[in-house]
């Protein structure tokens, strides 16, 4: 199961674990992902999406079709 939203593509970054010693380590970075069910009216369905928490804001605040819409036109889908 890879770690990217299905709506805004977000995905891991890459870093370092930084030590008291200052010995760098690799470690990954993970977005904040939930599995959200999304329900659409004009489809008169439900939707299963895995989406970070700040695309769950954006959808609480504009709607999931609006949504959709705009990170489809934005290209992110």
């Amino acid at each position: 199961m890879s770690r990217i939203c299905d709506l805004t593509g977000k995905a891991s970054l890459v870093g370092n674990h930084v030590s008291h010693s200052n010995v760098k380590t690799k470690r990954k970075f993970h977005p904040n992902l939930q599995l959200k069910r999304f329900y659409i009216p004009e489809e008169d369905r439900w939707i299963t999406l895995k989406v970070s928490t700040s695309a769950i804001k954006t959808i609480n605040k504009i709607g999931i079709t609006e949504a959709i819409n705009r990170f489809i036109n934005k290209g992110s889908i």
